[in-house]
């Protein structure tokens, strides 16, 4: 059932066996999970069935450097269904490495270990509409693949690793009628959470304030309440609950906030092929599912130890679109339409350098040699991405040459200096809003110059081509366009010590006995994969605790 919070009785109460907060990825999923078993399931949602902006502003908040960090209210959506309304679909589990506590990556450490998500991987993988849970080319295809660089032999990085699309799947759109026909799961649209109040011992939630931009305000009283709101909203709402806790809830030791993490990502360098034409594949291939896949340049476990630097790995992307020596009529044309292009993502596919006349010049000749190339990709974007239920998932250029950049996506280090806190300003329902401090360290720049001169020197070593870049821009590329997007990773973080983590191995709060988080909020370490695979399986694994936890006397 799907019911509208501005419809209930003013000042009323609601009760359910458990209370889940968000409706995203995280917790549609949990909703799901619970809905065959002997609960009564409460979902609430701050929006509605579509994106309104009096809601979204209550995203709004601010950054303390707005060259590292984009505004708080971007790359998230407050709707039925999340960010999952504008997600890209990018899929891939954690690595083993990722869960261990590594000296030379401080703060590192899961208390569980892969092991522990792996039994719901394949449901979450399925739920994402990625297909199956294969993450090695060698596996999930019958036939082997055309290399992805001919002839490239190296210790250090296989180019076995995997990634799956979604279509991109919206949850809320997915799955919605499911909810809807579940006996014993209720959604209350437009319920916006602020505040979670604790007993007087302070180590139970006793009830959850929810408040409508209409005026309207219920009370609501479960056994068991979830936070599923996010990285950045899981953190505010933690901190915002003072009434008994003056610094929040799960925060004595002033731990809720910090940590914050995003993945660090850049396209740099000039990789330069000795094959002939074709001897390279940086296009994606396509499962017998019909899943659209791409492989990966990805820096092995025992590299990483050996380099001391977090996770790594890199796509064969196309050349920078500036340098018209890539003989491509499509970069071309794209760089030509580049005032065409909105602000953001035109910075994100020309950078910021000036052309002169002849390198325009340089440009509409490559058009003009090929024009029906041009003609071809904007109908290919059109059929396969724009008009297509499983969607082209990115811009792939064919090279006319052997010559590619590369696109890098790497861990960052937990830092208990990059944090998200409260501001003295507040929305329209009273909540303080966020201000974003994101951070990155030493240690993030050596983990991306270290992978990359290795992959320098596999590439000369293997005779297969070079990688052209200076040392000294690598930092001014990896920060040029801030934190990743969307990943809001670490902010109530997992651990077992509460000086130095908010939630336990099973995503319950230190010291509360009712209260958990799902969210990329309790990663303790980013990995190199995007969190949403991985968030959806935390989520199904703590509805299995649900479960058993009814089950017990």
């Amino acid at each position: 059932m799907i019911h509208d919070a501005n419809d209930l009785p003013p000042e009323g109460d609601v009760r359910s066996d458990v209370c889940i907060i968000g409706a995203g990825a995280a917790g549609i999923s949990l909703a799901l999970e619970l809905a065959d078993a002997p609960l009564d399931v409460l979902l609430l949602e701050s929006g509605g069935l579509r994106a309104e902006p009096a809601t979204q502003d209550l995203y709004a908040g601010f950054v303390a450097d707005e060259r590292l960090h984009s505004p708080p209210d971007r790359y998230r959506q407050r709707r039925f269904g999340g960010s999952t309304t504008i997600w890209g679909g990018r899929c891939m589990p954690l690595d083993p490495i990722d869960f261990e506590v590594r000296d030379y990556m401080p703060n590192s450490g899961w208390p569980i270990r892969l092991e522990d998500l792996a039994p719901h991987y394949p449901r979450a993988n399925a739920l994402c509409e990625a297909g199956e849970f294969e993450y090695r080319a060698s596996a999930a295809f019958r036939e082997p693949l055309r290399p992805m660089i001919a002839g490239f032999e190296s210790p250090n990085f296989t180019t076995d690793a995997l990634e799956r699309f979604s279509c991109p799947t919206d949850f809320g759109a997915r799955y919605g009628a499911r909810l809807r026909a579940a006996r014993n799961v209720r959604v209350l649209l437009h319920a916006n959470v602020t505040e979670l109040c604790l007993d007087g011992t302070g180590r139970t939630v006793s009830s959850v304030v929810v408040r409508t931009l209409t005026g309207r305000r219920c009370t609501v009283r479960a056994a068991r309440i979830v936070v599923a709101t996010g990285g950045l909203e899981a953190a505010r709402l933690l901190l915002a609950s003072r009434s008994v806790h003056r610094n929040g809830i799960g925060n004595d030791h002033d731990v809720v906030g910090r940590y914050y993490m995003c993945h660090l990502a850049g396209t740099m360098g000039d990789m330069v092929l000795s094959g002939p034409l074709g001897s390279a594949w940086n296009g994606y291939d396509v499962s017998d599912e019909g899943i659209y896949c791409r492989r990966r340049i990805a820096l092995t476990a025992d590299a990483q130890r050996r380099l001391a630097v977090g996770n790594f790995v890199a796509r064969l992307h196309h050349p920078r679109i500036t340098d018209p020596r890539h003989r491509n009529a499509v970069l071309s044309s794209l760089y030509l339409a580049k005032f065409l292009i909105p602000y953001e993502y035109g910075k994100r596919l020309h950078g910021e350098e000036r052309a002169d006349f002849a390198t325009w010049l340089a440009h509409v000749r490559n058009v003009a040699r090929s024009p029906f190339d041009a003609v071809g990709f904007a109908w290919h974007m059109l059929r396969d991405r724009r008009l297509a239920e499983r969607k082209f998932p990115s811009i792939v250029v064919k090279p006319k040459a052997n010559r590619f950049s590369l696109d890098f996506h790497a861990e960052q280090q937990p830092n208990p200096q990059s944090r998200v806190a409260l501001d003295a300003r507040t929305d329209a329902l009273g909540m303080p809003r966020l201000i974003v401090d994101w951070r990155y360290t030493p240690t993030d720049v050596d983990t991306v110059k270290r992978a990359i001169a290795q992959l320098a020197d596999d590439l000369r070593g293997s005779g297969v081509g070079r990688l052209d870049y200076r040392e000294e821009d690598v930092e001014e590329e990896m920060t040029r366009y801030g934190a990743y997007g969307g990943h809001h990773i670490g902010t109530a973080r997992m651990g077992t010590d509460p000086r130095k983590s908010v939630v336990d191995a099973q995503c319950r709060v230190h010291g509360v006995d009712n209260l958990f988080v799902a969210s990329a909020a309790v990663f303790p370490t980013s990995s190199q994969a995007n969190p949403t695979l991985t968030v959806v399986a935390l989520a199904l694994r703590l509805g299995h605790h649900l479960r058993t936890l009814a089950r017990a006397p």
